[in-house]
């Protein structure tokens, strides 16, 4: 997998003409294009308060006190993992993390990475600590199904690699039969009296309530720390052929679901997915949005990043749990920063990871 140099370019130039906070309202970042392996990256530059998706502290710390919510029927589980997170905060501040040079950021929860070798990690490393001696290198996304390559020659490059969260992916590269969710959900998608209206047919008002399904989703249902995307910035993900946006549009007109699905070679993933949260949960606006992006999954055969959350949901749905790494050099940064960062990963190699496993989150 590489990365089309042409929607880089579109990407980084739309973030140099236009505020980030005009595009994504709680990211502050700076936009570059850098070549390396012969790959063109999208790369940001950013400092702290930031969205979690540019900022570790918030990711690991902020994020993960937000997720304790799924331990409130054992309080005493819960109150001691708010206790050890918060414990953690002059440890994480002490790795300087959030002060970064991120490789690979599409500006999504999950960016799936291009196949890097040694001599593109060392690369990678050698030009950006030079380039920034006072920030951290970072490229996120990192999974132990998809990227165990890329992930041996990060370690030998001088990488760490901190264990961030499981996700789920379905391999539509190697086929198997549908499981009964899925058929259900097709189904449904078949029968329902919803019309599927794609974006070219989106008016200002349609980009404003797409817009408004996503916060409903992932904003009000679930923390105001996820990326806030912005009318502008999904209307010009559309435009430039960032996102692949599909609505859900109902008898009145109006837009009740919407998906924008984002294609990286073979690897695709929905970072975009909301609807009417107040519409009954027996419509399946959800399941109906899964099943499209699982079609398009299936008809361009890639391998499906989910991403994380829904566990049971995407279990019954041919979902894979997978451990999803962020890489970071810090070699550069001085010893304080290397013991903090080497201290990080121990903890969340030997806690976090199994967790995250024994809860299925």
């Amino acid at each position: 997998m590489t990365n089309d140099p042409a929607l880089v370019g579109k990407l980084v130039t739309l973030f140099n003409k236009t505020p980030s906070q005009e595009l994504v309202t709680n990211l502050s970042v700076t936009m570059q294009l850098q070549r390396f392996g012969g790959t063109d990256y999208p790369v940001s530059i950013s400092d702290p308060p930031n969205c979690y998706i540019c900022c570790p502290s918030m990711a690991y710390l902020d994020y993960a006190i937000e997720e304790t919510r799924h331990f409130t029927a054992n309080p005493v589980l819960q109150k001691s993992l708010n206790a050890l997170i918060s414990a953690c905060r002059p440890l994480m501040r002490a790795t300087g993390l959030d002060h970064q040079v991120q490789v690979n950021n599409w500006l999504f929860s999950t960016n799936p990475v291009p196949l890097i070798d040694l001599q593109t990690a060392t690369e990678i490393r050698d030009e950006l600590s030079a380039a920034h001696p006072a920030r951290a290198v970072v490229i996120r996304s990192l999974n132990d199904i998809a990227d165990v390559q890329s992930m041996a020659a990060l370690t030998q490059a001088g990488f760490f690699l901190l264990p961030a969260r499981q996700i789920y992916v379905v391999d539509h590269t190697r086929p198997k039969p549908a499981s009964v969710d899925m058929k259900r959900d097709r189904k449904l998608l078949e029968k329902t009296e919803y019309t599927l209206s794609g974006a070219d047919t989106f008016s200002a008002s349609d980009w404003t309530r797409a817009t408004a399904l996503y916060h409903m989703l992932y904003v009000d249902k679930y923390t105001a720390l996820n990326p806030q995307y912005t009318p502008g910035f999904l209307a010009q993900g559309h435009q430039i052929g960032l996102l692949r946006i599909i609505g859900l549009r109902g008898r009145d007109g109006i837009l009740d679901g919407v998906a924008g699905m984002f294609q990286n070679g073979k690897t695709m993933t929905v970072p975009l997915i909301g609807y009417d949260t107040a519409k009954p949960q027996e419509l399946g606006l959800y399941r109906m949005l899964n099943a499209i992006a699982q079609r398009r999954a299936a008809q361009s055969a890639s391998f499906y990043n989910l991403s994380a959350g829904a566990a049971g949901f995407k279990r019954h749905r041919n979902g894979v749990p997978a451990i999803e790494y962020t890489a970071v050099y810090v070699g550069h940064l001085g010893l304080k920063a290397r013991s903090a960062t080497r201290l990080v990963q121990l903890i969340l190699t030997h806690v976090g990871v199994p967790l995250l496993q024994r809860f299925a989150l």
